[in-house]
């Protein structure tokens, strides 16, 4: 266990727990056994549950596989610069010989983003955070830089952009990562922007459509659009219809839309049932904050379906994820009434800031139960 807590992989499963004086081991070939050093020997099963297991999955991101003088293999962690004999994998083994389904769940109101793509290698992945120079979209790109895929911040606010990837490659130097401009209030902007990332000349594995506003007051766009309705929905809508190629092209790809839950107090329809577009971009008198943003989320799940349809036999698939329901971050920054209320449920929401930041053991982490960035690599053999 302490070897375990070294290599920044507990093991909380109780069933799996080793009795005193047993040590796991790892072959070259990936084959775990067991080792009684009271009684000099070793064996394949597991001392309790007979079970026989192998390791799953590359090396985390950052981890390297070395060989000492004495022919006795060990592990070096780049990131956090440290060495260790035991493989880090452990934590992620599956049975050679499942006798029944597991109902364990691998992820919950504690993961985050960095153990959802724990083993997962995206050297070569190009993916697009958008709004990712801070909370839910800072985590994803981050985590996806950090297991080697080229990561593209697609913000408004290119000093903040500039900032999150100094941040990102403070963490590791050779992460590839870089900010683009892209200012979804703007169809102008998304346009140069999807031009300037073609120009690139690289595929496109993910696009996450991650930027929103929340509580904004009434204002219309320089397209004549209502600003949260453009910002939230109607830009990221463009965005993927000029990026569409280039995912069909780099297939298999995704598109992950961030909707949320509270697209369920909605409604974009008239008393008749057809749809009201009205409703969609409203006047300054017709207009309340928080509908207009209820109303864009619910735009993101039917565009994101709608993609899905279209698209997923051409090998794109699309998904609508809700990031939970007490998820603290700076969306509530416009309005500061919102933000009293944010302030004072802050003691009971999961942070953005990973445990050994939090200022003290009453703040939780981070990502909701069954964290959504699962839904990005939860099918095998795409990427």
């Amino acid at each position: 266990m302490a070897a375990l807590r070294y290599s920044g992989l507990d093991d909380t499963d109780s069933e799996d727990e080793l009795p005193p004086c047993w040590e796991q081991r790892t072959t070259k070939d990936g084959w775990v056994y067991y080792a009684n050093h009271t009684e000099e020997k070793t064996q394949w099963e597991h001392p309790k549950t007979g079970k026989r297991k192998r390791i799953a999955g590359d090396l985390p991101y950052g981890w390297e596989q070395e060989t000492d003088e004495n022919g006795q293999v060990f592990f070096v962690d780049h990131i956090n610069k440290r060495t260790t004999y035991l493989d880090p994998r452990l934590a992620f083994t599956v049975d050679e010989n499942p006798t029944r389904p597991t109902t364990r769940q691998r992820y919950d109101a504690s993961t985050t983003a960095m153990e959802i793509l724990q083993g997962r290698d995206f050297t070569g992945k190009v993916v697009v955070v958008t709004g990712a120079n801070s909370g839910i979209g800072f985590e994803t790109a981050k985590s996806f830089a950090l297991h080697g895929a080229h990561v593209i911040l697609a913000c408004r606010n290119m000093t903040r952009a500039n900032e999150a990837v100094s941040r990102i490659l403070g963490e590791w130097r050779k992460a590839k990562v870089e900010a683009m401009t892209l200012d979804l209030a703007l169809l102008r902007s998304v346009q140069h922007f999807a031009q300037a990332f073609k120009a690139k000349n690289v595929s496109l594995h993910v696009l996450v459509c991650n930027a929103a506003a929340f509580a904004l007051p009434w204002s219309l766009t320089k397209d004549g659009l209502e600003t949260t309705f453009q910002v939230n929905h109607l830009g990221h809508f463009f965005l993927v219809q000029l990026l569409q190629d280039v995912l069909c092209c780099s297939a298999p790809a995704r598109v992950v839309v961030v909707s949320s839950e509270s697209h369920r107090f909605t409604d974009i329809n008239d008393s008749s049932g057809k749809l009201d577009f009205s409703r969609l971009s409203p006047s300054k008198s017709d207009y309340w904050a928080m509908l207009a943003y209820n109303r864009s989320k619910l735009c993101n799940i039917l565009f994101s379906n709608e993609l899905h349809r279209r698209l997923s036999p051409r090998g794109v698939t699309s998904n609508a994820v809700h990031p939970g329901n007490m998820m603290y971050s700076s969306i509530h920054r416009n309005w500061w009434v919102y933000t009293l209320l944010f302030t004072l449920a802050r003691p009971f929401t999961k942070s953005m800031v990973p445990p050994a930041s939090l200022p003290s053991q009453t703040e939780h982490i981070l990502q909701p139960r069954r964290c959504w960035l699962t839904i990005i690599v939860r099918p095998k053999g795409w990427l």
